[in-house]
């Protein structure tokens, strides 16, 4: 069985691929996607992966309020993936927030870089505290 960590980091890759194809006006199928990087059925990538598409809007407008001088169209893809999944977490599903936020602040250090990790740290920090 997988660890949480590995599922978020393939839940990344998934939403980061969707992106894409989206970007690039291309047809997709969401469970097709999953199936081509998840070996075995799983309900909470599932979840994080068509809950963040369904509240995509919603998710972007939250990360924009707290984000300073920001918005999330200016974060690179995989930033932006990150963030939105992980206020999706915090908002709809019931993982402790220091783990969500911890994860996320991980992701981003492995797939981009520091600041990054500081930005997402301090929204994420602004979210839950208000």
């Amino acid at each position: 069985m997988l660890s949480r960590t590995k599922l978020r980091s393939i839940a990344i890759t998934i939403l980061y691929q969707i992106n894409i194809q989206k970007e690039n006006n291309l047809s997709y199928d969401v469970d097709e996607i999953i199936k081509d990087n998840l070996k075995i059925d799983n309900q909470f990538v599932k979840e994080l992966v068509h809950g963040v598409i369904n509240h995509e809007q919603e998710l972007i407008d939250l990360a924009n309020k707290y984000l300073s001088n920001w918005k999330v169209n200016r974060i690179n893809k995989v930033g932006a993936v990150i963030l939105l999944s992980a206020l999706y977490e915090l908002k709809y599903m019931d993982t402790p927030s220091i783990v969500v936020i911890n994860e996320a602040v991980n992701l981003a250090k492995e797939y981009s870089d520091e600041e990054l990790a500081k930005m997402i740290n301090a929204v994420l920090d602004r979210y839950i505290k208000e």
